[in-house]
């Protein structure tokens, strides 16, 4: 299946934001803009922090080895490289666990016979971050469920616990863990906008290909995707800072 390309209206999508939130953005991409400056004092990057002391870099495994989680907000993410084709280097995939996870939230609803990880080892996916070979994002993009083995929740939900996805601490590597965590505060509409569109890709496949489970349909794997520029969004998000003064 050929990748589902998103676009959003970025000046449309940012004036619909609250001040407090695009306040939240602008601090999200200081932080990002910080975590840079740090790095790049050590000669380092964000990419480079995960595979450090990690022995080689083997296609498919999870780097740094056993993940990183925080135990206090049960969100985990992981680095890993199998999509040469995409000119990307590698990519790192977000999730929080059913701890961290906002009461009432039930995963999507499911017919088919593979089993899902559920009650405290529930898990949901949010989006994966591409990274080009100087360990800079250059695309976000969402996923079908067997990808990554997640349980599986609807757009709605996982756009209900973005909040929830926080790293608050050092291993591999405190810039890093600050700056994933800014990524998701920093392009929330773009991620919003990618999950709403995985749902109806998912829901498409499904009209068109009677009797396969949706969720483990080996032939399709990328559910949305979008390209991002980082400095794009920070200069977006102060421009519409901006409007909003202008027009208080």
């Amino acid at each position: 299946m050929n990748e589902i390309h998103v676009d959003i209206d970025l000046e449309m999508a940012l004036a619909a934001l609250s001040r407090e939130r695009l306040k939240e953005m602008q601090f999200a991409g200081n932080i990002i803009q910080d975590c840079y400056r740090v790095l790049k004092k050590a000669d380092q990057n964000v990419v480079g922090q995960c595979l450090a002391h990690q022995g080689k870099f083997y296609e498919l495994d999870h780097y740094p080895k056993g993940d990183v989680y925080d135990r206090e907000h049960h969100a985990q993410y992981y680095y890993h490289a199998h999509r040469k084709e995409s000119g990307e280097h590698g990519h790192f995939h977000t999730f929080v666990r059913a701890k961290g996870m906002p009461k009432g939230i039930a995963p999507a609803p499911y017919k088919g016979d593979a089993k899902r990880p559920m009650g405290n080892d529930a898990l949901a996916h949010f989006i994966a971050i591409s990274m080009n070979g100087p360990g800079f994002p250059i695309g976000l993009f969402t996923t079908n469920r067997w990808v990554t083995d997640e349980t599986f929740y609807k757009a709605e939900d996982n756009i209900a616990m973005l909040d929830r996805f926080r790293i608050d601490h050092t291993f591999p590597c405190l810039a890093v863990n600050r700056w994933i965590t800014a990524m998701i505060d920093l392009f929330r509409p773009q991620i919003k906008e990618l999950l709403v569109v995985r749902d109806k890709t998912i829901k498409n496949w499904a009209a068109t290909h009677p009797g396969i489970d949706v969720f483990e349909d080996r032939d399709l794997e990328i559910t949305s995707i979008m390209n991002i520029d980082v400095d794009r969004q920070i200069a977006a998000v102060e421009a519409a800072l901006g409007d909003q003064r202008k027009s208080a």
